[in-house]
C-alpha cells in the first residue's frame, strides 16, 4: 500500500488480440510460421553476409545489422503473444513489461536509424562513386553502427525511466497485445504530462528526421540519375535501390497509417493492427525483398550452397 491508500500494481493482463475463441488455434499456428520465418529469413541473411566475402561490404555490413534489429525486434513481442494464446494467461510482470518496453524502443529506433545509413551509402554510390571507397571504410561503417546502437539503448533507456517513476493503481489491463508505451500511460495514475512532451518531441526526432532524409538522399539520386548515359544505368540504379524503398514504404508507411490517419470508434483494434504489420509482418518480409531483387545476395546464396556440396 502506498502513502494515498492506493494498491500498487505487481503485473498487467495484456488483452492481446480480438479473435473469437474458435479461430484461436489457426491464428495461433499462423504466427507461429509467420515468426519462424522472420528467424529464419534473418539469420539466413546475417551469416550469407558473415560467410561470404563478396557481401563484406559497408551497404551489407548495415544490412545484416538491420536483420539483427528485425529479428530482435519481433523476438521482443512474438513469443509473449504466442505464449498467451497458447495458455490462456496473459499476465506479464511490472518488471518484465518495462523490459519488453525498453527493448521494443531499442530495436524499433534502430530500424528507423539504419534505413537512413543504408539510404546515405546508396546516395554516395551513385551520385560519388569515384569517391564512395575513400568516404565509406569498413571502420567508419562499424563506428557509426555502434553509434547508432548507443544512441537507440539512450533514448530507450530514458523513456523506461521516465516510465518506471509512473505509479499504477487499480487499472492493470493492457489495451494491446505488448507493453506498449501509449497504452501503459493510459493506465496510469500520476501525472504523465513529462513522458508525453518527451514522446512528442524525441519521438518526432526519432521518426520525422529520418524519414526527412531518407526523403533527401532519394531526391538527389533521382535528379542524378538524368545524368545516366544509357537506360540500362538507370535501370541498375533504380534495381540497386528497389529493395531499400521497399522496406522503407512497408516501414514508414505502417507508422504513418497508424499515427496520422484519423481513427474511428475501432481505434483499439486499429492500433494493433498496424502494431502487427510493423512487428511481424515487416521483420518478415525484409529478407525475402533483399533477397529475392539483390543479385549479390542471391549469388551468395548459391556460393554457400555449393560450398557446403563441396565439402559433404
Amino acid at each position: 500500500m502506498t502513502g494515498n491508500n492506493q494498491t500498487m500494481i505487481l503485473e498487467f493482463l495484456l488483452l492481446g488480440l480480438p479473435i473469437p475463441s474458435e479461430y484461436c488455434l489457426l491464428f495461433y499456428a499462423l504466427f507461429l510460421a509467420m515468426y519462424l520465418t522472420t528467424i529464419l529469413g534473418n539469420l539466413l541473411i546475417i551469416v550469407l553476409v558473415r560467410l561470404d566475402s563478396h557481401l563484406h561490404m559497408p551497404m551489407y555490413l548495415f544490412l545484416s545489422n538491420l536483420s539483427f534489429s528485425d529479428l530482435c525486434f519481433s523476438s521482443v513481442t512474438m513469443p509473449k503473444l504466442l505464449q498467451n494464446m497458447q495458455s490462456q494467461v496473459s499476465s506479464i510482470s511490472y518488471a518484465g513489461c518495462l523490459t519488453q518496453l525498453y527493448f521494443f524502443m531499442v530495436f524499433g529506433d534502430m530500424e528507423s536509424f539504419l534505413l537512413v545509413v543504408m539510404a546515405y551509402d546508396r546516395y554516395l554510390a551513385i551520385c560519388f562513386p569515384l569517391h564512395y571507397t575513400s568516404i565509406i571504410s569498413t571502420k567508419l561503417c562499424a563506428s557509426l553502427v555502434l553509434l547508432l546502437w548507443m544512441l537507440t539503448m539512450s533514448h530507450a533507456l530514458l523513456h523506461t525511466l521516465l516510465m518506471a517513476r509512473l505509479s499504477f493503481c487499480e487499472k492493470n489491463v493492457i489495451l494491446h497485445f505488448f507493453c506498449d508505451i501509449s497504452a501503459l500511460l493510459k493506465l496510469s495514475c500520476s501525472d504523465t504530462y513529462v513522458n508525453e512532451m518527451m514522446i512528442y518531441i524525441l519521438g518526432g526526432l526519432i521518426s520525422i528526421i529520418p524519414f526527412l532524409l531518407i526523403i533527401m538522399s532519394y531526391i538527389r539520386i533521382f535528379f542524378s540519375i538524368f545524368k545516366f548515359p544509357s537506360i540500362q544505368d538507370i535501370h541498375k540504379v533504380l534495381s540497386t535501390c528497389g529493395s531499400h524503398l521497399s522496406v522503407v514504404t512497408l516501414f514508414y508507411g505502417t507508422i504513418f497509417g497508424l499515427y496520422l490517419c484519423p481513427s474511428g470508434n475501432n481505434s483499439t483494434v486499429k492500433e494493433i493492427a498496424m502494431a502487427m504489420m510493423y512487428t511481424v509482418v515487416t521483420p518478415m518480409l525484409n529478407p525475402f525483398i533483399y533477397s529475392l531483387r539483390n543479385r549479390d545476395v542471391k549469388r551468395a546464396l548459391i556460393r554457400v550452397i555449393c560450398i557446403k556440396k563441396i565439402y559433404m
